[in-house]
């Protein structure tokens, strides 16, 4: 239960789904959890949840695609607990979901705003920080959907930001590796999230001709079907811990092998 003892994590979008029980799970193995998310209330029972279990946490709410807000919370956090060592950039929105031709532009702007330069932002002002140590590592989440499926009626927005955090954490990953600074993905399939919430449905999906695929039984081979945030977390963990301390620039899909039904 100590594999990040001594070590201090940064977690976006902690305030719930998998941000949250990466943060609670990387609290488990020892981890000081430094945690950021733009809504008070969620955040601050992220944070109560790991204290209440003996872990110690800080809460911040900031808007990573907002550069300047998450760098005060990173100051904040360096400054209480001295180092920065490891960050999932996993902050992101499901955005507009249309057609292409019906998609307005300012939206289309949001979710790339949101997701990529979220990313870029998270990772961009961590790096610093993790240089300082001399060794560090870095998990973002992508989706399935962009880099194995593309079959899901008007995505093009999401799936075209999480395409873009994976390579993006491909080039970092390439970038940093003579700093001892690892980098990996990871692409969840069907979890339960509340990422649903984060999506703006046009009316105009009901005018899309696109082909369906009707799957009675659910896309997940896995008898036990859709996978969780807790499962999530479980290869987070991985990835950040130095039980990964040779595997960087890979994507890790965890799926229950939903892609080599539905790809």
């Amino acid at each position: 239960m100590d594999r990040m003892k001594g070590k201090v994590a940064i977690v976006t979008g902690a305030g719930s789904g998998i941000g949250r029980a990466a943060a609670i799970r990387l609290a488990a193995e020892g981890a000081r959890v430094g945690l950021i998310n733009k809504t008070e209330e969620d955040v601050q029972e992220t944070r109560k949840i790991i204290e209440d279990a003996g872990g110690e946490a800080l809460a911040f709410t900031a808007d990573i695609s907002v550069s300047q807000e998450y760098k005060q919370a990173l100051e904040q956090i360096a400054e209480q607990w001295g180092q920065i060592d490891t960050l999932f950039a996993n902050a992101g929105i499901l955005g507009v979901v249309g057609p292409i031709e019906a998609i307005p532009d300012e939206e289309w702007d949001t979710t790339m705003t949101n997701n990529v330069k979220g990313a870029f932002t998270s990772v961009k002002y961590a790096i610093p920080y993790l240089k300082q140590n001399g060794k560090g590592s870095i998990a973002l989440t992508s989706s399935l959907s962009g880099t194995r499926v593309f079959s899901q009626q008007g995505f093009a927005a999401y799936s075209t930001s999480k395409a873009s955090i994976a390579a993006f954490g491909q080039m970092a990953a390439f970038e940093l590796a003579p700093y001892n600074i690892r980098v990996n993905i990871v692409a969840p399939g069907t979890i339960e999230t509340n990422i649903q919430g984060t999506g703006n449905q046009m009316p105009e999906m009901k005018d899309m001709k696109v082909k369906k695929v009707e799957y009675p039984d659910g896309t997940v081979p896995l008898p036990e079907g859709n996978g969780t945030s807790d499962q999530v977390a479980n290869v987070v963990l991985f990835l950040l811990s130095d039980d990964s301390a040779h595997v960087s620039g890979s994507i890790i899909y965890v799926d229950g092998s939903e892609s080599l039904f539905v790809g």
